[in-house]
């Protein structure tokens, strides 16, 4: 039996209500595929800051080095600044642990209404280079309150930093349909855009089989919203991949669907696995969350765990349940959070024969 220790943070608002749902459906395939999960619980993020003053303990990275897999829910909240938030819990574990991919399916789900009016199925996959770029720490702020107050920050792109992303995108598109587009905007900023150009081009290169495409960014995503359906795997600065992914999943039929992984790919330290949905405070404590997001981020954990049939076995078992209906109302439905959940347990169930465990332990389809 494979056994893995998930650090969960479910941190603010809907975060506490998706997390225990996808919990309830990670131990279930656990259960099927002979996994052992060993969930740790950490109660850090807004509600922490409150008591403390800080988002996470002093040795908070520490503690969360010891795990496998980091699974967060959400963090947020109108009583905490977005940037302490951020740079106080989030930011730091991408850092600290060398997460230099963020990666995020963007997909069209049976069951689920597009806003646009096209049916092509959209699949499609987004690599946001995230340890760099524009959400760097170099900067300040000067004259605070004079007339002449003013404010500067640095975008810093690495050799290293674009490198690594445009392999990881240029892998993932080879094993694809081969395509790849850039994201640029080189035209207006004259340093460090022409210098991810540069890098990118090199780095495709290196993989006969991949396609580039570099496109200006305000007109790719005029392009992901006339026909996303066209692209294939998109890379793109932590900017730039953190605004498109948003409306990559838009377009799709709802940003609670959506799943991210911040990837170490080397395995050297935890990965985080999140939906990018936010805390949603509106809508906290009604039971009407979406939990699609947080069990897709889950269905990614196992997959980077490596256990890929569990992974497919699960978002099988949530997308059988959109497909028959059972929706939240943000995509259209009625259901309650904890009645979708019930609906994707029970696909899991029913799909369990189709995953079977082989003599050696190994599910198999």
């Amino acid at each position: 039996m494979s056994r893995h220790s998930i650090a969960v943070i479910a941190g603010d608002g809907i975060g506490n209500e998706v997390v225990p749902a996808a919990i309830e459906c990670l131990q279930r395939i656990a259960g099927v595929h002979a996994l052992n999960l060993e969930f740790a619980h950490f109660d850090w993020g807004s509600g922490y800051y409150g008591r403390h003053g800080r988002m996470m303990p002093v040795d908070g990275l520490e503690q969360l080095a010891k795990h496998d897999a980091i699974f967060l829910g959400a963090v947020g909240s109108p009583e905490v600044s977005d940037a302490e938030s951020l740079w106080g819990l989030l930011i730091p574990i991408r850092r600290e642990f060398q997460q230099y991919i963020n990666l995020r399916p963007v997909k069209t789900l049976d069951g689920v209404a597009s806003p646009l009016a096209a049916k092509h199925p959209i699949d499609l996959l987004i690599v946001r280079e995230n340890n760099e770029g524009e959400y760097s720490e170099v900067g300040g702020r000067m004259y605070r309150g004079l007339p002449q107050e003013s404010a500067v920050q640095e975008t810093i792109f690495t050799r290293l930093g674009v490198s690594r992303a445009a392999h990881f995108a240029s892998v993932l598109a080879a094993s694809r349909r081969g395509h790849l587009t850039s994201a640029t905007k080189s035209n207006g900023i004259v340093h460090t855009m022409p210098f991810w150009d540069e890098i990118v081009e090199e780095t495709v290169r290196e993989y006969p089989g991949v396609t580039l495409t570099s496109e200006l960014v305000d007109a790719l995503a005029a392009h992901l919203v006339l026909k996303p359906w066209t692209f294939d795997v998109i890379v793109a600065s932590n900017l730039f991949g953190d605004i498109l992914s948003d409306l990559g999943s838009s377009v799709t039929g709802s940003i609670g669907l959506a799943p991210s992984a911040n990837l170490n790919p080397e395995g050297n330290f935890p990965s985080l696995f999140e939906p990018v949905h936010g805390s949603a405070p509106d809508i906290a404590g009604k039971g009407v969350a979406n939990p699609v997001g947080q069990i897709w981020s889950g269905a990614m954990m196992l997959e980077h765990l490596g256990h890929p049939e569990a992974a497919a076995h699960l978002q099988a078992a949530f997308e059988s349940a959109l497909r028959d209906g059972v929706g939240t109302r943000d995509v259209g439905g009625t259901s309650s959070t904890s009645e979708f959940t019930a609906a994707v347990l029970t696909a899991i169930d029913a799909l369990s024969a189709n995953y079977t465990l082989s003599p050696g332990g190994v599910a198999a389809s």
